[in-house]
């Protein structure tokens, strides 16, 4: 079996423009002709579709695809899916094209999830759900670095900043120990790991 199907390519694909079309209104961006007065416009805006890829696709893709190498490391089942796979994930898809038409600004979606089975320990559990977040940290902390330290080009500043905000929420969020939240499951899986 490959280690990524045709059909989860397919839905990294579709998750990555829901996710772009999603935020592509949310995320300003900034060109020489920059004008707030008509950003706002309700017309289709390739420029702020792609920007919008740019600046939350790699958070998510990336956290997503550590689920499912660090199970399959462990030797577990791992399958990626959009959110249009999961009856609860899809509801939360249309609140967001609903939030998003209706201008209401502030968006809830699980984009994407992993699936993971298979016999594995607790603590192996526990990994494979912190990966994803660890990457978000990840890129926090390196965006975080390149911002200090002035690493890099002027026309990526604003790129760098949303990179590390929204992995810095991602982390923070994912991270909670509420139940369905990878941090619920990398807390439990811990307990169960060193009390179990």
């Amino acid at each position: 079996m490959p280690i990524i199907t045709i059909g989860e390519i397919i839905d990294l694909i579709f998750m990555t423009i829901f996710v772009g079309y999603i935020f592509s209104d949310l995320i300003p961006v900034r060109k020489e002709s920059y004008d707030p007065l008509t950003h706002y416009k309700r017309s289709f805006d390739f420029e702020g579709l792609k920007f919008a890829i740019l600046a939350t696709a790699p958070a998510i893709i990336v956290h997503e695809m550590a689920h499912k190498f660090a199970a399959l490391g462990f030797g577990l089942g791992a399958t990626f899916y959009a959110f249009y796979r999961s009856s609860f994930t899809l509801m939360l898809g249309i609140l967001a094209v609903i939030s998003k038409l209706t201008g209401f600004g502030f968006v809830f979606i699980v984009p994407g999830f992993v699936e993971i089975s298979g016999s594995g320990t607790h603590l192996q559990f526990a990994l494979a759900a912190f990966a994803g977040p660890f990457v978000n940290l990840v890129l926090w902390l390196g965006s975080w670095y390149l911002l200090k330290n002035k690493i890099y080009r002027k026309k990526h500043h604003l790129l760098l900043l949303l990179t590390q905000k929204i992995n810095m929420f991602l982390f923070i969020f994912n991270m909670l120990p509420i139940p369905g939240f990878d941090g619920y499951k990398v807390f439990i899986g811990l307990i169960r790991a060193f009390i179990g």
